[in-house]
């Protein structure tokens, strides 16, 4: 043991020695090992840092209360809820009957001697510098003591009066106010000074505005129900203290209330499953994400991404330590002339890898904690939540540090044993001794591409477990790998047909296979996993471009304002016009039954709805109709057939009404590229122009049925029964099948509904445009619809755009980095096993820029074999990927035909894509530039000197 200390004490001393001398061999080597490292242990502590404790989890939601009470709004019908209330349900069975609803008075449920604060929120539109802003009011006495920790106070106070509030710092800077600023709402006539920032450390971009309870959002209420307008939709819950804390049978106490609790106990010390009712319930499961198989799977890939990481950096770093051992192969000669054996060999070699992994992780940690550091505002801003503290970990850091040490180590092995095997007598008089290839591992190597090709085959076509493919694929990889020193001899032998320069560099390259093989093995895994990735994603590409169905004609605009009232609508159609070459401008309104400043889909008092009626023979008969499945009332055939039945086929592109109802005129038709002069005609006589015939009755005509009861209607259609209303009946015109509408169903000219008595309220308006608008017009649109404070969607159709262009390019750079990096390398090693070569032909007559062509075809040599190799590995795992994806689809399509749904579906296309621009670039670019590069870096003259003798 004592023998075994000393010498490899002494092995690390010459080791760090040799590192200091070679310093630019040891920087590279000690970057390719750190930076891995230093990006892990900055991720590492990231996550641990936004990671919180259930403790702080718990300040930031509950502040210092003991519990947080809320309506489930089940009308008192008990509860079952989970430890952490996020989950809950009404006690009972109702499959068969309509789910509970109805407010509760929590404050009736507060246990006796507790100590409560109410937390109200609601949303409204709020004027500022810019125009106006939707942001979220919450009237909460922030300076409560049961509230410390829910807000943290940046600059100011919290509200102390009824007419002050605080704001989020995103709010002011977003709003563009300041603390001391006057605040208002739309729709009330009273302001309100900002007294101070705050931020919520769960949501750092969220627009909040504080105010004390009743000081804001029931005086803005009252103005905007006077106004007949939607309201904030507030709703509240109430901060609790009790002494002794919420225990889970006093949770479930109050459950039988209709109330839900989250408990700080309960939390902090969670009930077991068991005793949980809810978890208890038939139709209650945990997601696959909270389950011990997600677990596994994400250590598996995790463990698979590591993995491979560690191989690609041995890989690179390989070489870059057998230079170092051939460059000092006389001093490991006088080593072993003076008693040293082999294992001393290995041990010195293997100590380089030692000493520079240890100093990699040392480094990588250090920087990724200080970046970590450093950044943390930054990184805080991006996740849009505080850290809970600045968590350092030491046995995961320890543990990320052990992995870059193990990875010098396993990059130094083959140069050791290499090294090793080196006779005294050529390593002291810089003879290179001739080792024949091993023929075991080009067999191994045979074999394992053999068993992954049939396992990838395996998972793609007859298993449903994708991790298949991804194995086999890795397994495959890896027998490539390890063919990699046969392969490279089969390159030799184009050498005969290769100029001189090129030539010497092959014949160099394929006789230095232990130099060689791992460059290009490192190479080739990453091009392998760059043309996997790449192919993968065109293949998507081109299967979405084909799926794409546009929403508009190419250049065309829509606008819809999602706003009760359309009030805003003016204002926005004015600033499309204004900042867009509009040609055409076809406004569009939205039937309205009741209130006319009800939103859409709103159950509020007043507010009705109505429905196109669809002639009974008209119907598909898989629609349902009540509570029963029609579809379980023919067989497999029928449903299959009825996907083929004109009746039961729907559009896939978006309506934004029901039954794709707009109120317009005949310039919609233009917008629309709709040629046909018999619809305009209809449209100005008054008629209705229908693009889904189903709608139509024999007569020719079109029903729409006004719905003022909503909650009879729901009940009706229960029962598979009509809903109850008054239908209006108009005269249509209907186009041809063949017409493309974009989602809209029909167009109700304005005075056919006005004269039904079919109230109307402003939606938005389509636009046909000379040509797409450029990017400073979006930016001034985007602003100005931004000021009106409404909710505005806007389309514009530029056709199918893709997004990974940037992806395959980013693939290119990274694999040409490595690419280059590894050539670079193995040049650097052929120049030092070269230079007596080089000395040579220096001696000979060789003119100077000899050394700089074969230095360049060197690096081109190997390059050029990895990236081939690489490209053809790479392009499996794609293969099987888009295969199982194909099965997957093909099997989903056909259990959807024959349980009724396909009447929208098309059969899957699964198509296989090569990148060619991306296998162009590294196949012809990358060797290219990696041999230019090498070319230019080497200095033409060396030192000539007498050869040594032999």
């Amino acid at each position: 043991m004592k023998n075994w200390y000393h010498s490899w004490r002494a092995a690390v001393r010459i080791a760090r020695r040799d590192a200091v001398r070679s310093k630019g061999r040891s920087f590279l080597v000690l970057a390719m090992i750190a930076l891995p490292i230093l990006g892990v242990s900055a991720a590492d502590l990231t996550l641990r840092s936004a990671e919180l404790s259930t403790e702080q989890a718990l300040e930031r939601t509950l502040g210092a209360a003991d519990a947080r009470m809320s309506d489930a709004q089940s009308g008192g019908v008990p509860v079952y809820q989970s430890p952490d209330a996020n989950n809950y349900a009404p006690v009972g069975n109702f499959d068969d009957k309509p789910w509970p609803e109805g407010e509760t008075d929590v404050r009736k449920v507060l246990p006796a001697g507790a100590k409560s604060l109410e937390d109200s929120a609601g949303s409204a539109k709020l004027r500022t510098a810019h125009g106006l802003l939707n942001a979220e009011i919450r009237e909460l006495k922030a300076s409560d003591p049961l509230a410390a920790g829910i807000m943290t106070l940046v600059s100011g106070r919290f509200p102390t009066g009824p007419a002050e509030v605080a704001a989020t710092t995103h709010f002011l800077e977003t709003s563009g106010l300041s603390v001391g600023s006057k605040l208002a709402a739309r729709g009330l006539d009273r302001e309100y000074t900002i007294t101070g920032s705050y931020e919520l450390p769960d949501a750092l971009k969220s627009d909040q505005v504080n105010a004390l309870p009743g000081a804001l959002l029931d005086p803005l209420d009252k103005a905007l129900a006077a106004d007949d307008l939607p309201s904030t939709e507030t709703s509240t819950t109430y901060l609790v203290s009790v002494p002794g804390g919420f225990t889970w049978n006093m949770v479930k106490q109050i459950n039988t209330k209709g109330v839900t609790v989250a408990s700080r106990a309960v939390q902090l010390a969670p009930p077991a499953d068991a005793d949980v009712p809810l978890y208890q319930q038939e139709d209650w499961a945990k997601s696959y994400g909270d389950s011990g198989a997600a677990d596994v799977a994400a250590l598996a890939a995790v463990g698979t991404v590591v993995g491979l990481a560690m191989l690609e950096i041995c890989l690179l770093a390989g070489p870059a330590f057998a230079v170092g051992a051939r460059r000092s192969r006389r001093q490991l000669g006088l080593v072993g002339a003076n008693g040293g054996d082999r294992r001393h060999i290995r041990a010195i070699v293997l100590a380089g890898g030692l000493v520079i992994g240890f100093a990699a992780a040392v480094v990588g940690t250090i920087l990724g904690l200080a970046l970590t550091f450093a950044l943390r505002p930054l990184l805080e801003d991006y996740m849009g939540q505080r850290f809970g503290s600045f968590d350092i970990r030491p046995l995961e850091l320890l543990g990320i540090g052990l992995l870059a040490v193990l990875t010098g180590l396993l990059a130094a092995i083959v140069p050791a044993v290499t090294a090793s095997r080196q006779s005294v007598l050529a390593s002291l008089t810089g003879r290179r001794g001739v080792r024949r290839s091993s023929r075991v591992l080009p067999v191994v190597g045979l074999i394992a591409v053999l068993l992954g090709a049939a396992i990838a085959l395996y998972g793609s076509l007859l298993s449903d477990q994708s991790i298949l493919v991804a194995a086999g694929s890795a397994i495959a990889e890896l027998g490539v790998v390890a063919m990699t020193p046969a392969l490279v001899g089969l390159f030799g032998r184009t050498g005969r047909w290769l100029p001189l320069s090129p030539r010497l560099a092959l014949r160099d390259a394929v006789r230095n296979r232990g130099r060689t093989a791992p460059a290009v093995a490192a190479v080739l895994a990453a091009v392998a996993g760059t043309v996997a990735v790449a192919t993968y994603a065109a293949s998507r590409d081109a299967q979405s471009e084909a799926s794409y169905e546009a929403r508009l004609p190419h250049g065309a605009v829509s606008l819809i304002v999602n706003e009760a009232g359309g009030r805003d609508v003016p204002q926005a159609r004015a600033a499309v016009q204004k900042n867009l070459q509009v040609d055409v401008r076809a406004d569009v309104d939205r039937a309205v039954v009741g209130n006319v400043n009800c939103a859409m889909y709103s159950r509020d008092k007043g507010c009705g709805s109505y429905e196109v009626v669809v002639p009974k023979a008209n119907q598909c008969p898989l629609w349902s109709t009540g509570n029963e499945d029609p579809a379980e009332k023919f067989t497999k055939a029928q449903r299959r057939a009825f996907s083929k039945d004109w009746r039961c086929k729907e559009s896939s592109v978006m309506s934004y009404t029901d039954g794709g109802v707009l109120v317009a005129d005949e310039k919609l038709l233009n917008v629309l590229g709709i040629d046909d002069p018999a619809a305009a005609k209809a449209l100005s006589e008054g008629k209705v122009v229908s693009f889904d015939k189903r709608n139509l009755d024999k007569k020719g005509s079109i029903g729409i049925r006004l719905i003022t009861d909503t909650e009879a209607a729901d009940k009706a259609r229960e029962e598979g029964k009509e809903a109850p209303g008054a239908v209006k009946t108009f005269s249509a015109h209907q186009v041809a099948d063949s017409t493309n509408a974009y989602g809209v169903g029909m167009i109700l000219p304005p005075a056919a509904a006005k004269a039904a008595g079919i109230a109307t309220a402003p939606f938005g308006a389509y636009y046909s445009t000379d040509r797409l608008p450029s990017s400073e017009q979006r930016q001034k649109l985007s602003g100005e619809l931004d000021r009106t404070g409404a909710s505005i969607e806007l389309h514009i159709e530029e056709g199918y755009t893709s997004e990974n262009s940037i992806v395959l390019l980013a693939l290119a750079v990274f694999a040409g980095l490595i690419t280059i990096g590894a050539a670079g390398i193995a040049t650097g090693l052929a120049q030092a096993d070269a230079e007596a070569d080089l000395k040579t032909l220096a001696a000979v007559g060789a003119p100077p820029r000899v050394r700089r062509t074969l230095s360049g075809f060197q690096c081109g040599v190997v390059a050029a074999m990895g990236v081939v190799l690489g490209s053809a590995a790479g392009v499996l795992p794609a293969i099987g990927l888009r295969l199982t994806e194909e099965r997957e689809e093909r099997a989903w399509y056909e259990q959807a035909l024959d349980e009724g749904f396909g009447g929208n579906l098309t059969p899957p296309d699964v198509p296989i894509v090569v990148p060619w621009e991306t296998l162009g670039a590294l196949l012809i670019a990358v060797p290219l530039g990696a041999a230019v590069l090498a070319a230019l870096v080497t200095r033409s003259r060396g030192a000539l000197s007498r050869r040594e003798a032999t």
